[in-house]
């Protein structure tokens, strides 16, 4: 379903030098698998999720989602392939002020060439506990019901992959396992391949399948290499 093939990426600094961020050999994630990749922030999780989604180009490699690969593509390519074969669960939610929970989600299907039904659009927020909330806003919801507006509108396209970034950073301790457990039981039930990062272990121990970025990532691994080299060194002396 998802595979990375020899994947760099690294951005320019102000003084024209380039930083290394991600160095990623090999990852995949089979049919209907649900993945958690954990590490601290600033590893470069979001960036591989960006990669992975076609938003951001690596420099080099290749990603291939559901049998496409997406790096051969333009960008307006990539963002309708996007639209179709993955779903997306942000930070932030990235739900508009303006609409309601239903026309939300409804925006997320109209974007895809499958064209999902608006009864789609209600059975889902139903099915994540928001029939009652179909006419909300945003500033009408809680933080909770936010993030499962934003499930539901990222599943609505039947997408093979659904990728999740740190989705409970925003969430109380108290409801960060009723969210996990709300992405992982709507992909069970759609049958989407999920990949979910974050920091927190008490999220990553709610899958069969955790990797350490640190050894997914190169760039990560020499990091460490080379401070655990140079502290060795120091207590030497």
């Amino acid at each position: 379903m998802l595979r990375l093939e020899n994947i760099k990426k690294s951005f320019v600094q102000p003084d024209g030098k380039r930083v290394p961020i991600l160095d990623v050999p090999s990852f995949e994630i089979a049919a209907g698998e649900q993945v958690v990749l954990i590490g601290p922030s600033g590893c470069g999780k979001t960036t591989l999720l960006h990669i992975i989604s076609g938003i951001t180009k690596p420099d080099s490699g290749k990603v291939f989602v559901d049998g496409t690969e997406l790096t051969r593509y333009s960008e307006s390519t990539r963002d309708r392939i996007r639209a179709d074969k993955i779903g997306y669960v942000f930070q932030t939610f990235n739900l508009l002020d303006g609409f309601s929970a239903l026309e939300n989600v409804l925006l997320g299907i109209s974007f895809g060439a499958k064209r999902s039904s608006p009864a789609r659009a209600k059975e889902l927020l139903e099915k994540v506990g928001l029939g009652h909330r179909l006419g909300n806003k945003p500033h009408q919801m809680s933080v909770g019901e936010k993030q499962r507006v934003a499930v539901a509108r990222a599943v609505a396209n039947r997408p093979a992959l659904l990728l999740a970034d740190e989705p409970t950073a925003n969430i109380d301790p108290q409801n960060q396992q009723q969210v996990v457990q709300l992405i992982k039981d709507t992909c069970r039930e759609e049958n989407i391949a999920m990949l979910m990062v974050t920091h927190s272990m008490e999220v990553a121990n709610q899958f069969d399948r955790v990797v350490q970025l640190d050894e997914l990532n190169r760039v990560v691994a020499d990091l460490r290499s080379t401070a655990s080299a140079a502290s060795s060194e120091g207590g030497d002396a």
